[in-house]
């Protein structure tokens, strides 16, 4: 399965195109939202919710990753004035959305151990279908290393293109394109472990 076919038959809906260029503009939103401005503030969830959303779901299954995305930007919205420079709002958030992640994993670990003790934590894949496929890859995502995870997450789940992960994480449009690609062959070869085509 080429990466385009497990791409086309994985992505959702295309999500709104990601703030890449307009720091200035993200820093006034920031600036009126610290001001207490909520419709500030639902700009700001408006244009990150769904990075954030990719971050999360590198790290959690799906229905942790939408509340958890809720979490996030109400933590967010408390902790606004910690933020040192504006401009960096992407980051900051993506780091708010991992410790949510991590503390919701560890919970969910923890419950997890009591009840199912040593079973496995995914079942065996069931006889075809994009649904299991989804979500094998989404199992799969969260078995890689965290660079590949993220980014796969943001391009597969999100729709987000290359440059716009680059903008939104601050890497370069280069080390984006390496951990897509390796990314999508560790995937494809996990896949292909189990039997999917």
């Amino acid at each position: 399965m080429t990466a385009l076919t497990l791409e086309s038959r994985f992505m959702t809906d295309p999500a709104p195109a990601a703030p890449t260029g307009d720091a200035s503009r993200v820093a006034g939103l920031v600036d009126a939202a610290r001001r207490g401005s909520e419709g500030a503030f639902a700009e700001i969830y408006r244009r990150f919710a769904p990075a954030v959303h990719g971050v999360l779901l590198a790290r959690l299954p799906q229905t942790d990753a939408d509340e958890a995305v809720q979490e996030t930007f109400v933590l967010a919205w408390r902790r606004l004035d910690a933020l040192r420079d504006p401009a960096a709002l992407a980051p900051w958030l993506f780091a708010i959305a991992r410790n949510v992640a991590a503390d919701r994993h560890g919970a969910r670990a923890r419950r997890r151990e009591e009840r199912l003790g040593d079973a496995p934590p995914w079942p065996a894949p069931a006889a075809g279908g994009d649904t299991e496929l989804r979500e094998r890859v989404l199992a799969h995502l969260r078995s890689l290393p965290e660079a590949y995870r993220e980014t796969l997450a943001l391009r597969l789940v999100e729709g987000l293109t290359g440059p716009e992960i680059a903008a939104l994480t601050g890497l370069t449009p280069a080390s984006v394109r390496v951990n897509l690609c390796r990314g999508m062959d560790l995937l494809r070869d996990l896949l292909k472990k189990e039997g999917w085509p």
